[in-house]
């Protein structure tokens, strides 16, 4: 029979021989595996922290990318560009709809809403009103945020 005592050992054995094993320790002594083991966990903390850190600048830069909104004024209207590298729900139609309340006619239009948002469109003033670029850039500008709002 197996006394208490030899269990206890053979399973302190085992769990040693598999703590190196996982830290990829050669030592053999107690307090050298467990030496070994304490030293492997430090360096998995700083592989942590520098995955975290890596992971919050590159948040901090999607975050710090606003979309890019361009117009350019035609003889009767205006060529509209927009590039965000995220796509929202409602964007193209809420850019849309900022068109049709500015009285912008939607002569042409190329869009792209998968990862990423891309619109050019072309639009022609219905009643000739003196429209400005940056009044339709701002205009599309709220449209936008409205929809990364409302995410």
């Amino acid at each position: 029979m197996v006394s208490k005592e030899q269990r206890k050992r053979a399973s302190l054995h085992e769990n040693l021989q598999l703590l190196r094993s996982i830290t990829n320790s050669h030592a053999s002594s107690m307090k050298s595996i467990i030496s070994d083991a304490s030293n492997y966990i430090g360096g998995l903390q700083q592989r942590i922290e520098r995955l975290n850190e890596e992971i919050a600048y590159q948040t901090a830069s999607r975050v710090d990318d606003q979309p890019q909104v361009t117009v350019e004024t035609l003889e009767k209207g205006f060529v509209v560009s927009v590039f965000s590298e995220k796509s929202y729900p409602g964007l193209l139609v809420s850019v849309l709809e900022v068109f049709e309340g500015l009285g912008l006619e939607v002569l042409e239009a190329t869009a792209s809403c998968t990862e990423y948002f891309r619109l050019r469109a072309v639009g022609a003033e219905e009643d000739m009103e003196t429209l400005q670029a940056e009044e339709v850039k701002q205009a599309v500008q709220r449209a936008i945020k409205w929809c990364q709002e409302n995410e």
